[in-house]
């Protein structure tokens, strides 16, 4: 029996092999994607204190916060609509954006023994991290339909356009989780970076206010957050009537996220062959 009939019942693999068939192999894995997916979800809602229950205190509490202090302190506009509407809605998109960018950030480096024993396409983890925070976003959806119908409030018809703003928030904090997962690997401090962005964030975002404060000659600068395009596309998709789409800045974001994305994934491919060595 020659050598290679002994080597043809084994899988070789060579270093450099896999990088032919990248993406090809993220479809391959996709039942790992689905494991790690469904386990994060587990680890979320089955094996914690409160629960489902977390993901609908926590932005109630923010909403309540938000509407004390900019609807009723500072009496700021709400674009037609009842204060605590119009602060729920932007803390669709920018909860998921904080979950996704939290759960994906750290995913590489609490997956190290996964990854320093077997090949997959590493990236699979950090995009696998962030269903928790769509499984999130669709639970606070449900809570902003109660408290519409609470307020007596209809959704605009433009609200056919939302999945669209949410494709691009899934695009920010995809193009943000992969980024920081990666250098989270190389340099350890980004873990503790990650929960100032979310919170600095917060307060520099259109979530607690209108984008309409901003005055005219700063909106521009201001729309450099990406999130803020999102933020006031999922208000003009909802809430409709008295929202102002600011169309260059929504532009601005797009382009924006494309760049961060694009970047990410050119980042991320750069460095995964380091990640089983570095972790």
């Amino acid at each position: 029996m020659n050598m290679e009939e002994n080597n043809k019942d084994y899988l070789v693999i060579e270093a450099g092999k896999s990088e032919k068939n990248y993406f090809r192999d993220i479809w391959r894995y996709r039942e790992l994607f689905y494991f790690l997916s469904w386990r994060d979800i587990l680890v979320r809602y089955k094996q914690t204190v409160i629960g489902v229950a977390w993901s609908i205190i926590r932005p109630i509490l923010t909403m309540v916060v938000f509407t004390i202090i900019f609807g009723k302190i500072a009496n700021l506009p709400s674009e037609n609509a009842p204060y605590a509407v119009l602060v729920f809605v932007a803390l669709l998109p920018w909860q998921f954006f904080a979950n996704a960018l939290q759960e994906s950030s750290n995913s590489l480096i609490s997956n190290a023994n996964m990854i320093s024993k077997i090949y997959f396409p590493r990236i699979i983890m950090p995009v696998s991290s962030m269903i928790v925070a769509l499984v999130d976003f669709f639970i606070s959806f449900v809570l902003l339909a109660i408290i519409m119908i609470f307020y007596k409030f209809a959704p605009s018809w433009k609200i056919v356009f939302m999945p669209l703003f949410l494709f691009l928030a899934i695009l920010v904090s995809a193009g943000a989780g992969l980024l920081i997962s990666a250098l989270n690997v190389r340099y350890r401090d980004f873990r503790y970076i990650v929960p100032f962005i979310i919170q600095f964030g917060l307060y520099v975002s259109p979530v607690g206010f209108s984008s309409d404060t901003i005055p005219g000659k700063w909106r521009l600068i201001y729309s450099i957050n990406p999130m803020v395009g999102v933020i006031d596309g999922f208000r003009w998709s909802i809430i409709g009537k008295g929202v102002e789409f600011y169309m260059p800045g929504f532009i601005i974001s797009i382009v924006l996220t494309i760049i961060l994305f694009v970047v990410a994934i050119i980042y991320f491919r750069k460095t995964e062959k380091t990640f089983a060595d570095r972790i």
